[in-house]
């Protein structure tokens, strides 16, 4: 049996649970609370690998994001209305006009249930009922997270009653080299095009050519605070392809991390807006594969529908190794 512990409570008193898987080299922290990816560590290896807390309060308060699943969609929902099915439905305008994260009501903020649990996998599972946060459909995912000698893999089962919108991702922050900062990390990402945003980094609706621009990922490039700003989605397909790996991270230390997922788009965020209580700005990079955002905004964009009868697997799988 895997390791299961109590977290902590709730606010308002509710139990959280963290489970620790190990296998290899690699041991693995997950919670209930919002099917956090809590830690990350590699044998020889003096830090963290993700950032997490293990103060329950905040992942409820400035942390929301760090870890967690975010469904039933993630990344912005323009003007937060969106069109499913012929009918009109409205979200919650949590960033402006605009719908982020899916609300107050998403996943992230959500109590998992623990299904299975073994020493190297566990699956959680969550209930969303119609209606909630604005979005149609009685919904359930699993979320299974299984361990290799040298590799997380996410499994993400998603399926409904009634047709709509869902595009989850899990939202961890990571950091080869456990700095200050993620200066001096190399970032390789296998993109030909990336989504130009607006003030509030919502896309335009342009696909833009990488080509001489300064998102142009194709070769390792170094990577620091603002240099570039960082939160685009690149483009790898035009929908869910088969497992490739799309992007690799390297810290300054040789440790390397490739990102293999199924996955249309992966969001790079520099996380200069998530602070950990006690620390700064820019400490690890948020890396989410994902659907393009704010897909049904623009038809150009791969769609996000979910549908009853078609259930939705997304894979994204983190493959560590040692320079």
């Amino acid at each position: 049996m895997a390791q299961v512990d109590s977290f902590g409570q709730t606010a308002d008193g509710r139990l959280v649970r963290k489970i620790t898987l190990a296998q290899g080299d690699l041991a693995v922290s997950l919670l209930t609370w919002g099917a956090v990816v809590q830690s990350v560590r590699l044998v020889g290896v003096d830090h963290d690998l993700t950032l997490g807390s293990d103060n329950l309060a905040d992942y409820e308060g400035d942390m929301r994001f760090h870890g967690a699943i975010m469904a039933p969609v993630a990344n912005r929902i323009g003007m937060a209305r969106a069109v499913i099915d012929g009918r009109e439905h409205r979200f919650e305008a949590n960033l402006g006009a605009h719908c982020l994260h899916s609300g107050s009501t998403g996943a992230h903020l959500q109590i998992w249930d623990l299904v299975t649990a073994s020493p190297h996998a566990a699956t959680l599972r969550l209930d969303l009922p119609d209606g909630l946060g604005g979005f149609p459909g009685n919904r359930r995912t699993e979320a299974r997270f299984s361990l290799g000698q040298d590799r997380l893999r996410l499994e993400i089962h998603s399926q409904t009653d009634a047709e709509t919108l869902w595009n989850a991702t899990n939202h961890s922050y990571w950091t080869l080299d456990g700095g200050a900062d993620f200066t001096g990390h190399h970032v390789q990402v296998t993109a030909d095009h990336w989504l130009p945003t607006d003030a509030v980094d919502r896309p335009t609706g342009e696909i833009a050519s990488v080509q001489g621009s300064a998102m142009d990922f194709r070769q390792p490039r170094q990577i620091s605070p603002d240099a570039p700003a960082l939160d685009h989605c690149f483009c790898l397909s035009r929908g869910q392809m088969p497992l490739r790996e799309v992007l690799h991270l390297q810290g300054k230390s040789g440790l390397r991390m490739a990102v293999a997922t199924t996955e249309p788009g992966v969001q790079i965020y520099d996380a200069r807006a998530a602070r950990r209580p006690g620390r700064g700005a820019y400490e690890g990079i948020a890396i989410e594969t994902q659907g393009w955002p704010d897909a049904p905004s623009y038809p150009a964009f791969p769609p996000i529908q979910l549908r009853p009868g078609a259930p939705i697997t997304q894979v994204t799988e983190w493959r560590f190794s040692r320079g």
